[in-house]
C-alpha cells in the first residue's frame, strides 16, 4: 500500500510540475527566463506598489482606495464615483514604444481602464486623468456600455473612439481574469483581449484628428498624439482587480 501512495504522489508531482512548465504558464507576477531575456519586465511585482504613483500626488502612492494582497493590485469600491476614491494611478516613468500586458478581473457592474499617453498635468479636474484607454467594463450590468457611439464604450473598445467587436474571445478567461494586451509602436497601436486582436489604428494623422473632434476629448489639443506618455490605472469608484503586470518597450 505504502508503494501505491508513493506512485501516485509522484505521478501527482509530475502532473504539477509539467503545468507550469507550459510555455506561457507561470506563476503570478513573475517572469519565464525566455520573457527575461526577450526584454520583458513586471510593473508590479505583486507585494508592494513599487513602480507606480498618484496621478494627483506625484512621487508617492494613494493611502487608501487601493490595496495589494495575495498579488493582486486592486482598485477598491468608493462612494465618490470616478478618480473620487483613491483616485488613478499611473507608472513612475513615461514610455514612448511598447507591449503592455495585464490580466484584470471584474466585480459585475464595475468600470475601470487601462490608459496610454497619459499626461497627468492635463486634467486638473475631478475626473479622470486624460489619456487613449483600453476600456475596462461591465459590459452586461454597467451604462457605458450603451453609451457612446456603436458601441465604442465596451469591453477592449478604444474609449469613445473606437469599438471593440463582440466574439467568443470574451469568455475565454481564466478563472475569471481577462488577459488585455496593448502594442504601442510609433503611430501604430493595437488592442488585444484574451489573444484575439480587437481592433488597430494610426496616430497622427487627419483621420485621426477627425476622429478625435468627434468624440469627448475633442477639447484636449492634440488628444493621443505625444510621443510619449504615462500607463494609468483606473479608480472609477468600483471594484477591479489587476495582476501580471508586464512590458517589452520596443525600439
Amino acid at each position: 500500500m505504502s508503494r501505491i501512495i508513493y506512485l501516485a504522489a509522484f505521478s501527482l508531482l509530475l502532473s504539477a510540475t509539467a503545468l507550469f512548465a507550459q510555455p506561457g504558464r507561470t506563476l503570478p507576477n513573475t517572469l519565464t527566463p525566455e520573457e527575461q531575456a526577450d526584454g520583458w519586465r513586471l510593473l508590479f511585482d505583486g507585494k508592494t506598489s513599487a513602480g507606480w504613483q498618484s496621478a494627483r500626488k506625484l512621487g508617492s502612492f494613494p493611502d487608501h482606495g487601493w490595496t495589494i494582497e495575495d498579488g493582486v493590485l486592486s482598485v477598491n469600491k468608493g462612494d465618490g464615483g470616478e478618480s473620487r476614491n483613491g483616485g488613478d494611478i499611473i507608472t513612475d516613468r513615461q514610455y514612448r514604444n511598447f507591449i503592455l500586458k495585464v490580466e484584470f478581473k471584474i466585480t459585475p457592474g464595475a468600470n475601470s481602464g487601462i490608459k496610454y499617453f497619459v499626461d497627468p498635468f492635463m486634467n486638473q479636474g475631478a475626473g479622470s486623468s486624460i489619456g487613449c484607454e483600453f476600456q475596462v467594463l461591465d459590459d452586461e450590468l454597467h451604462p457605458d456600455a450603451k453609451l457612446g457611439v456603436k458601441g465604442n464604450r465596451t469591453l477592449g473598445s478604444l474609449y469613445d473612439l473606437i469599438p471593440a467587436p463582440k466574439g467568443e474571445w470574451e469568455s475565454r478567461t481564466v478563472d475569471g481574469w481577462y488577459r488585455a494586451m496593448i502594442i504601442v509602436n510609433g503611430n501604430h497601436v493595437e488592442h488585444w483581449l484574451n489573444g484575439h486582436k480587437l481592433l488597430e489604428y494610426e496616430r497622427n494623422n487627419p483621420m485621426w484628428n477627425a476622429l478625435v473632434a468627434y468624440s469627448k476629448y475633442r477639447d484636449w489639443p492634440n488628444f493621443g498624439n505625444a510621443e510619449q506618455g504615462y500607463i494609468l490605472l483606473q479608480d472609477h469608484g468600483d471594484h477591479v482587480s489587476y495582476r501580471n503586470i508586464k512590458i517589452k518597450e520596443l525600439p
